[in-house]
Parts: structure tokens; C-alpha cells; sequence
């Protein structure tokens, strides 16, 4: 810039910026009151995280809070020992019937692990190798071709938090 009121293009330009970015920078609240907008990489990534309509479930499940479900298969999963049940879930209608359990004991993991690996061994399932993803314990077994059950345990605090989730066989599901 050169002369009083005479301005260059390239200096009208960069003033154009600056006052479309001090703008941007602000905006109006319903109360009035100016608050900083967000960039629009930011808003942009925060429009993409919106959640989607969730797939539905089969008609034919059923599942509880702080209970195990009717009809939930009891005898081929049992619940541990002093464990409570946070949810629990059984759709016998599907092929296989899918049946999942969430319970809390008061158990390091390694007695969780060591309970359904014998429960399930004694029902005639195998354990696959391998016995974590990343830092969560995690066993797989599997019966035949077509049954699985996977068991993830988490322990915080003298607390096992396990989940187990199991595809098997209608029948196998008593």
C-alpha cells in the first residue's frame, strides 16, 4: 500500500482475508453472545460422525439388562459362579441361534479364562490358539464347522468385565 485511500489490488485482497477470517472466527449464539466457530475440517469431521440408523434386530430376539434372557442357553454357557449379569441376548430362530452374555465378577481374568475354557471343553468345543487381540483377553473356540464362541474378558480394579458371544447350532441351544 502506498498512498492515503489508495490501495493496491494484492492489499485489498489480503485486508479481504483477514475481515473473512475474523468473521469466520465468530459467530452468533441465540443468546447473542459471539462464540468461536469451529474450522471446517473440524466441522466437517464432526458431520461425519453423526450416527446412522443401526441395522435392526431379528424379530426374534429377545434381550435384557441385569438379567439372563428367557430361553437364554444356560446349560452350554453358564453364568460364573458369583458373577452378576449386566445383559444378555438369545436369538433361536437364526442360523446358528446367536446367544451373547455380559457379566461382571469379582475374579482376576485368568479364573474367567480357565472357567469357560473348561465349560466349553466339556461340551465338546476346542480353544483356538491365541489368546488376546491387542491388551484384551480374548479366547475363540470352536465345534464342527459351523459353531463358535468367543470370550473377551477386561479386569479393572479386581473386577472381570466378560463378554461372551456365540453362534451355534439350534439344537446345542438348550
Amino acid at each position: 500500500m502506498t498512498a492515503i485511500g489508495n490501495y493496491k489490488p494484492a492489499g485489498l485482497a489480503a485486508l479481504a482475508a483477514v475481515v473473512a477470517m475474523a468473521l469466520a472466527a465468530c459467530s452468533q449464539t441465540p443468546s447473542g453472545q459471539a462464540e468461536p466457530s469451529q474450522p471446517a475440517s473440524v466441522a466437517a469431521t464432526q458431520s461425519t460422525l453423526t450416527a446412522s440408523a443401526s441395522p435392526s434386530a431379528s424379530p426374534n430376539t429377545s434381550a435384557t439388562v441385569g438379567a439372563v434372557v428367557e430361553g437364554f442357553p444356560q446349560q452350554l454357557l453358564p453364568l460364573m459362579t458369583g458373577a452378576t449379569v449386566v445383559s444378555s441376548s438369545f436369538d433361536k430362530a437364526s442360523a446358528p441361534a446367536t446367544a451373547a452374555l455380559v457379566g461382571t465378577v469379582k475374579a482376576p481374568t485368568a479364573s474367567v479364562i480357565d472357567f469357560y475354557t473348561k465349560t466349553l471343553e466339556g461340551e465338546g468345543f476346542k480353544a483356538v490358539p491365541g489368546d488376546k487381540v491387542g491388551t484384551v483377553a480374548s479366547k475363540d473356540f470352536v465345534r464342527g464347522n459351523t459353531e463358535t464362541v468367543n470370550l473377551s474378558v477386561v479386569e479393572t480394579d479386581g473386577v472381570a468385565t466378560f463378554t461372551i458371544g456365540a453362534n451355534v447350532a439350534a439344537e446345542s441351544a438348550k
